[in-house]
């Protein structure tokens, strides 16, 4: 069976995506988006700031694309990241699970040392 860049989930606008969505996570950002229209065009800005329990912790807003953002489109959804979380979240994968208990985004990060109990921060 042969590949091609077209059947590929993943259209990236750069040479290599910082992070990769799921298809369950890329299918709640869309409909989070559809439910929103001051969002709508905007892309999924996924983002490293100090704080947490950890030192460092995750964030995702919609927001404007920057000159000197990295950008990826995953199942349609169009992700930025800037260069300073970059370095923190490179490799990472975003998922997104419905389940009543533990249910939400999850970000398994391969550059984490370790994390806090709630999954939203980590130290490098």
């Amino acid at each position: 069976m042969s590949s091609s860049v077209t059947e590929s989930p993943c259209t990236e606008t750069t040479s290599a995506s910082v992070v990769t969505l799921t298809d369950a996570a890329a299918r709640h950002i869309a409909s989070m988006l559809a439910e929103d229209k001051a969002n709508t065009g905007k892309p999924l800005r996924v983002y490293v700031e100090a704080g947490g329990c950890s030192g460092l912790q995750y964030g995702m807003t919609f927001d404007e694309r920057r000159d000197d953002d990295i950008a990826a489109e995953f199942h349609g959804v169009s992700v930025v990241v800037d260069p300073f979380s970059a370095n923190y979240i490179r490799g990472a994968v975003i998922d997104f699970s419905d389940a009543l208990t533990g249910g939400g985004f999850k970000i398994n990060n391969p550059n984490a040392q370790s994390s806090c109990g709630c999954g939203k921060s980590f130290h490098a």
